[in-house]
């Protein structure tokens, strides 16, 4: 019988509680409004994962994201039985960042959580498709030689930071259903009637990427 992996877990709810925290904070502090506070909000995410790649990344990977999480998962680099407490310690973790968050800051304000574009549904649900396809893309490349291991983290980083660059606009930028939950369950500004888009269409953009990257392997193969 395989051994319960609970550090795995635990180190998952940790990085995706300060992935959350850190990122949506910064979303709080600086704002998304102005030129600075934008591209500052894009850094911090690319930042933090970055750092937090290098934490936990030799524990658990350092998926801190459902949608990741799903990708490894269809491309069997994971069970069906991590990949789930994974994704739970994951959802537990991005709630228990929205917790910390209305600590600091004034849940009417938002509290960093993702809102559906001024151009409607269909819109917020293609750009988080596409961005997290390409997200979840870089992380399969990233990821996929031991020999990449010391650049793996900032590459991973550097593609966070992008599609949050181009994402903001449109939603705040998601591309991870725990990250998104986390703030809306808290949030009094209404964003949680909109947090459905920020878990399907992350989900969905993350198999696109893993049938994508399977194509890709085969090709170079």
């Amino acid at each position: 019988m395989k051994k319960f992996n609970y550090k795995s877990y635990l180190a998952e709810f940790f990085g995706t509680f300060m992935l959350t925290f850190f990122g949506c904070a910064t979303a709080c502090t600086v704002g998304t409004n102005v030129e600075g506070g934008y591209f500052m909000t894009a850094l911090a995410f690319g930042a933090v994962l970055t750092v937090l790649c290098f934490i936990i990344g030799p524990v658990s990977g350092c998926h801190v994201n459902p949608a990741v999480t799903l990708a490894m998962f269809i491309n069997k680099k994971i069970t069906a039985v991590d990949a789930g407490l994974y994704a739970i310690s994951q959802f537990i973790g991005g709630i228990a960042g929205g917790a910390l968050l209305s600590v600091f800051f004034k849940p009417n304000k938002g509290l960093g959580a993702n809102g559906a574009a001024d151009d409607g549904i269909v819109v917020s649900l293609l750009i988080e498709v596409i961005l997290t396809a390409f997200f979840v893309l870089a992380v399969l490349g990233a990821t996929s030689d031991k020999k990449n291991s010391a650049v793996a983290p900032v590459a991973v980083g550097v593609s966070l930071t992008l599609v949050h660059i181009v994402g903001i606009h449109f939603t705040g930028t998601s591309v991870n259903p725990a990250r998104s939950l986390g703030p809306a369950v808290f949030s009094q500004a209404g964003h949680i009637a909109d947090v459905w888009i920020f878990i399907v269409a992350p989900l969905i953009g993350a198999a696109i990427a893993a049938f994508l990257w399977k194509l890709f392997k085969t090709t170079k193969d």
